[in-house]
Parts: structure tokens; C-alpha cells; sequence
């Protein structure tokens, strides 16, 4: 079988790229295709692999910003040739499951989220900075887009949501039912601190809909000391509205990112996530976790035993449940262990469990892997069952 990943973008570090890379694993040998690439802005582990990039790779500054050029994306999703690839994972939140496939190829798109910014458009352009002459231009386009994002669903055969929240939303805006299998975190590269310090903690991207200007607004009621590590087009703002207490910390390795989550009395995540690896992380580490009570985080913490969650999404209700944390209330042990759930190997287990089943099920491709036919195949497998397929 020869196989291809898709990916929307590699231009910056998060969840999906871990997703992207856990594929790679999997299938190490099958190229990446993707719109367009940066090295110097994504982990290490993608020098090397086999990368593909779009016509778009060419354009200046796209590296760095590619929001001004979302008008182009489909055409260079379309543009790709994937005749040659009988399994095709595309890795999205965006523009990559529009890719064309072969009538006969096995296309499975693992979802992050329907894009966000599309399907709650006026919610996500609130808080971002559009100047006049893009709020009257954007409308059109959203419309247009809209629709090519509703009809590319019916070019992916399989869907996997990422959290139970997005396959609400995949089986509302595209009407398709989708898998629920949540992203993997490496546990093993996370470990317990013998002891903790006073102050809490945000590793986040510094973009408007994550919400850090919640958190700030709620330690400077509170006056307690708040890290924030991480980057982005928001952080002037929020620079701007900090006390005393909050301190920017910037970029940080990913070691040094693992060893302030060890020390941090709890995690603070405030915005309305699709799922949200970092209080996975967090959890890794041994440390209980504050988050808005929506969204993707409803699947990653248990109130009262590896967090607390807020009601409200409102500076005064994330106060309100900081006032009423208490560290001793929380058993790093369990939170750790809860965490363990969501490792690489479980993940690595399911998706082969789930992959080999769907080309079992598949006449053309059962036969080309070395697999009997199975159209309603249930039988479990493991990941030494799919070295088989690759």
C-alpha cells in the first residue's frame, strides 16, 4: 500500500503538528503534503521527512502570516496529485481534507475541528482586530468557503474527532458521524516535581479566541503571580493589561516548558478549546487543572479530582474558583495517572485498531494489504498488526 499524510499547514507547533508527528511514526516512510512549511518553527523531528509543499510555499511573508492568503487554500489542497496513494490521513482543522483522492484510495481525515473561524465567524471576529475595509470584504468569502468546506466532507470516507465536542460539530456542519478518539501526549516525558512553587501557569499561543486576556484581567483581581509562557499577534495587548503579578516568560524549550508545569501550583486554561493538549500536559505532571467548563476540556479533566472547572467565561468566575482552590484537595498520583490514559501508545493502539478495520472493510485495499475481506469486520488489532500495512 502506499500511503500519504495531509497536513494544513507547518508553520507553527501544536496539538495537530503532535498528531501529524504520532502519523509519522506510524508511517514513516509516507510523505507529508502540505500548503507550506517552515522549518525553524516546528520541532526538529520534521527535518527529514519526506515534505511536500503546495505552490503557495513560493509567496513572501506566508511563512510568517499565512491568514492574509486563505483565499488561495483550496486551490492548493485541490492542486495536489495523489493518484499514486491507496491510503491517504489527512491531519486537519482547515483546508487539508479537501484534497482530491483516487475513486478507489481510502481517505480518513482526522479533525481537530470543523475550522473555527469559519462556522463561528462573528464569535471569532469580535475579539480579533479587522480594520473596515476587511470586515466588509471577509463576508463573501465566508459564505463561499462555507460551502467548499460542507461539500470537501464528502470526499473523506472516514471522519476521527478529536474530543466528543468536535463530533458534535462535524455531525452539525457537515452531517457525518465521526470517531471520537482524543490526541496523544508522550507521558513518559513528564514527570512529578518534589516540590511545587507559588504561582500558576498558561502555556499558550498568544491569539485572541485562547482567552489569556480572561486570565490576566482575573490575577490582577486576585493579585497572585501568573506565568504565562508562550508567543504570538495578542501578546502586546496583553502586555499591556498586566499587573504586577503576571510575567511573560516568552518561548521557552520544551524542557523548560515541562519543568515549570511540574512546579506550578495548577494550570489555568481559559478558553473554549476542541480538546487542548497542554492540560493533558499539565495533568502529565502531576498538576490539577483550572478550565473553562466547555468544550474540549470537559474531555481531559475530572472535576474535583484532577481540576476545577468555571462556568462563566468571565474574568470573575475564573477568580471565583481560583479563591476556592486548595493544593491539598488535589493527589498528584491520580491526576498523573489519569493522564496515562491519554498516551501514545493507547492512541498508537486505537487508530491501528480502527485503520486495519476500515481497510479490512475495503475489497480493493484488503486485498493489496494482505488482508481478508471483511465488510462488517469488529476484530481488535494492535500496532504490530498495522507494521503490516506500511
Amino acid at each position: 500500500m502506499q500511503v500519504a499524510l495531509v497536513h494544513d499547514y507547518l508553520n507553527q507547533m501544536g496539538g495537530a503538528e503532535r498528531v501529524l508527528l504520532a502519523f509519522h511514526d506510524l508511517f514513516p516512510q509516507a510523505p507529508i503534503y502540505t500548503s507550506i512549511y517552515e522549518p525553524s518553527r516546528v520541532d526538529r523531528r520534521f527535518k527529514g521527512v519526506d515534505i511536500r509543499t503546495s505552490y503557495l510555499q513560493r509567496l513572501p511573508f506566508i511563512k510568517r502570516h499565512h491568514q492574509p492568503f486563505l483565499p488561495l487554500y483550496p486551490f492548493a489542497f485541490e492542486s495536489f496529485d495523489l493518484r499514486a496513494y491507496d491510503l491517504v490521513i489527512s491531519d486537519s482543522s482547515a483546508f487539508a481534507k479537501g484534497i482530491v483522492t483516487r475513486p478507489d484510495a481510502l481517505h480518513i481525515c482526522y479533525c481537530h475541528t470543523p475550522m473555527r473561524w469559519l462556522w463561528n465567524y462573528d464569535d471569532y471576529v469580535e475579539r480579533e482586530s479587522l480594520g473596515r475595509i476587511a470586515r466588509l470584504a471577509l463576508p463573501p468569502f465566508i459564505t463561499f468557503l462555507r460551502m467548499w468546506d460542507y461539500a470537501t466532507a464528502a470526499r473523506v470516507d472516514y471522519f476521527i474527532a478529536n474530543s466528543p465536542n468536535v463530533a458534535a460539530r462535524i455531525n452539525k456542519y457537515y452531517r457525518r458521524e465521526a470517531v471520537v478518539m482524543p490526541p496523544p501526549v508522550e507521558t513518559a516525558r513528564f514527570q512529578l516535581a518534589p516540590t511545587r512553587e507559588d504561582y500558576f501557569l498558561i502555556v499558550s499561543r498568544l491569539i485572541p479566541y485562547k482567552r489569556i486576556d480572561l486570565a490576566i484581567q482575573a490575577f490582577n483581581q486576585l493579585g497572585l503571580p501568573l506565568r504565562i509562557i508562550g508567543g504570538g499577534r495578542d501578546e502586546q495587548r496583553l502586555r499591556a493589561m498586566a499587573g504586577p503579578t503576571i510575567r511573560f516568560m516568552g518561548k521557552l524549550s520544551d524542557e523548560d516548558v515541562r519543568a515549570q508545569m511540574a512546579r506550578c501550583r495548577a494550570f489555568i486554561f481559559p478558553g473554549d478549546e476542541d480538546f487542548g493538549l497542554t492540560p493533558v500536559e499539565a495533568q502529565a505532571s502531576g498538576r490539577p487543572v483550572i478550565a473553562y467548563g466547555s468544550g474540549g476540556a470537559l474531555a481531559s479533566v475530572v472535576a474535583g479530582v484532577t481540576g476545577l472547572f468555571f462556568d462563566e467565561q468571565t474574568p470573575e468566575a475564573l477568580a471565583a474558583t481560583v479563591r476556592r482552590f486548595r493544593d491539598e484537595d488535589f493527589d498528584p498520583l491520580a491526576i498523573r495517572r489519569h493522564a496515562e490514559e491519554f498516551d501514545l501508545e493507547h492512541f498508537t493502539n486505537r487508530f491501528a485498531q480502527f485503520l486495519e478495520a476500515k481497510i479490512a472493510a475495503h475489497p480493493t485495499l484488503a486485498r493489496r494489504a494482505g488482508l481478508a475481506y471483511q465488510p462488517t469486520t469488529t476484530g481488535a488489532s494492535t500496532s504490530a498488526d498495522l507494521a503490516r500495512l506500511r
